[in-house]
């Protein structure tokens, strides 16, 4: 669609559309309804914003969170679209003058949150004769799904308020966690029509995945941010912890280490929240450490490094969080620490959810149980010795086997150990001990603890007790899941989990191999190797000594042009955009427009500044 691509030049700067873009975008200006499922950062609100731009009347936008509706508004008006959000974060005169505006056709495209959809002011609106709403796009649509990991039942309304208007808008659906079962409800609740449905696969390539399960979980992240700011002074980073205590705690001796972090959580005043998200989109501040409630739309280019430093609950919160860094395309790290009290948390958190109480009892165990599963699927995660980036892409039905070169599992030296014996002990013990205990009573035993809390319960007189002594914790543990993994073992629900025999175990036989894959070097030993053999580096990393002195420049210009406008830098121009402009080097406006991400708009307001800086490089 030749209209199309010239409105991605116009506006955005880009010559080619991503995996999946264009059928979007064609089918909607067709008039047909459309589902995108496409990862984090592979530009999805393109699939909307574009065809917004292209049709006759206005596009609304249904988004979640008042941060994600402010983030994509700011980016529109950098590129010159006319775009507004209406939300709570505006006063009731400001709603009322951004509803007059809309009405006299100054905005093409709007964000509106689903509570608005409902209210009298909004209908009217809507309700206009002169308002022509020709596409209703639907941010994470997952969010319509009782199923998916971010349900909001206020997304429930979007098909009353269509079924209000006199006619039926375009309707696309956009989201980048959905599992099959997600997929059919967005398509089935939101009544999508014959609808195009593009699936651009989950994986994105230049996102380095690691587990690491240290001793020390604080001096490891201490370590690794060291690390970090001497490979890439003041890159941007998230740390994701689960409980607000441990965002303070972590904020706290990280500040006391001369790190520049600030926080965020559901514990903070609004302003101070507000602020903080503020400081680091900005750059004011390196590292955001955060409860889950930070991120959720947060288009912050060039986060560098993604830390979770307790597991989350399940694996689309992981993806989603995780997803946060490099949406740039530029390669970024994504380390998650594990121990297991992380999986206690979380399951605490699973049976003392608010949202669940207001579903009827028998929905509300199926939630609970389908959440619980979650995270047993989580939890495997961390223990998986195959390729990381294998069981995250076929956890999310896209069925991928082998290296993948690019995660901490494929860059570790693995051997194939037969853990039949092994087993046999494990399953011997569990059975011996008549009532049942969870994995680190079993551990204990295997490993011939002298305890008291052990010894005490006679666990000394189990045949099995010491019988796995030279085994590390670690490697035991390792095994046990490896074995719940394959169904030999199960692991109960509840505040106090315990293990006991799976579906496999009645078939088991010492008599057959039973393999896994065991790393052959230590923990430590593999987290200290992976910079060295992991090879791809960011655009602006791979300049040479001249270009990359140019690039700072270029940097300083943009934060002080970012300064003077109140915007975030990379809203001006991505650190992918700068570092093209170092290798191409264009003297003159016709030359800058073949720089990846400049069009039109920012032509006219940047281009001479950075071709005069560009200029001066050269003498």
């Amino acid at each position: 669609m030749h209209k199309a691509r010239e409105v991605l030049k116009h506006y955005f700067g880009y010559e080619q559309f991503r995996e999946g873009q264009l059928e979007l975008i064609e089918a909607i200006g067709q008039g047909q309804d459309a589902l995108g499922i496409m990862p984090t950062g592979a530009g999805k609100s393109m699939c909307f914003q574009i065809p917004a731009l292209m049709l006759d009347g206005i596009t609304l936008v249904i988004s979640p969170l008042i941060s994600l509706m402010t983030d994509q508004v700011r980016a529109l008006n950098q590129v010159g679209v006319h775009a507004a959000f209406l939300n709570s974060s505006l006063t009731a005169g400001q709603y009322q003058k951004a509803l007059g505006l809309a009405r006299q056709g100054r905005y093409k495209i709007i964000y509106v949150a689903p509570e608005r959809l409902e209210t009298r002011g909004f209908l009217e609106f809507a309700l206009d004769a002169k308002v022509n709403i020709s596409l209703l796009a639907v941010d994470e649509a997952h969010c319509v799904s009782q199923w998916g990991q971010d349900f909001r039942p206020s997304y429930l309304k979007i098909l009353d308020f269509l079924g209000r208007l006199p006619y039926r808008p375009v309707v696309g659906a956009y989201t980048a966690t959905a599992t099959p079962d997600v997929r059919d409800d967005i398509l089935d609740i939101l009544q999508l029509q014959n609808p195009k449905v593009v699936t651009t696969g989950f994986d994105r390539k230049n996102l380095f995945f690691s587990v690491e399960k240290p001793a020390d979980k604080y001096q490891a992240l201490l370590s690794y941010l060291h690390k970090k700011e001497a490979q890439a002074p003041g890159c941007s980073g998230i740390i994701y912890c689960l409980t607000r205590k441990k965002v303070e705690e972590l904020c706290y001796r990280l500040r006391e280490e001369g790190f520049s972090v600030t926080r965020y959580h559901a514990g903070l005043s609004d302003e101070e929240r507000q602020q903080n998200q503020e400081d680091f989109i900005y750059d004011r501040r390196q590292v955001m450490i955060a409860t889950n409630a930070f991120g959720m739309g947060i288009d912050k280019s060039d986060v560098r490094f993604v830390v979770h430093y307790n597991m989350p609950k399940n694996m689309e919160s992981y993806y989603q969080e995780a997803g946060r860094a490099g949406r740039d395309g530029e390669p970024s790290e994504c380390l998650l620490y594990y121990e297991p009290r992380d999986v206690r948390t979380n399951r605490f958190f699973i049976d003392n959810n608010e949202e669940n109480r207001e579903l009827d009892e028998q929905t509300r165990k199926i939630v609970q149980e389908r959440d619980r599963e979650r995270l047993r699927q989580m939890s495997f995660y961390c223990f998986a010795s195959t390729c990381l980036r294998e069981y995250i892409l076929n956890y999310f039905g896209e069925k991928r086997s082998g290296y993948c070169g690019n995660c901490s599992n494929c860059l570790t030296q693995y051997e194939e150990a037969d853990i039949v014996r092994e087993a046999g002990c494990i399953l011997s013990c569990i059975q011996a001990n008549g009532t049942s205990y969870g994995i680190t009573m079993i551990v204990d035993i295997l490993r011939g603890s002298k305890s008291q809390r052990l010894l005490g319960k006679g666990m000394d007189k189990n045949p099995e007790y010491g019988k796995l002594s030279h085994l590390s914790v670690t490697r035991l543990r390792q095994i046990i899941q490896e074995l719940a993994m394959q169904e030999y073992l199960a692991i109960s629900d509840g505040d106090y989990p315990v293990l006991y025999p799976g579906e496999r175990a009645k078939g088991f036989s010492t008599d057959a191999p039973l393999t896994m894959k065991l790393a052959k070097e230590l923990e430590e030993d593999r987290a200290e190797n992976l910079p060295r053999k992991r090879k791809k580096k960011t655009a602006a990393a791979a300049l040479s000594e001249a270009d990359n002195h140019l690039f700072e420049s270029l940097r300083a210009l943009r934060r002080e042009i970012a300064q003077e406008e109140n915007v975030p830098p990379y809203l001006v121009f991505s650190d992918k955009t700068l570092a093209d402009m170092c290798v191409k080097k264009p003297q003159n406006r016709e030359q800058m427009l073949e720089v990846s991400g400049v069009g039109e708009y920012k032509l006219e307001k940047y281009a001479d500044r950075f071709l005069a800086y560009i200029h001066q490089g050269k003498k």
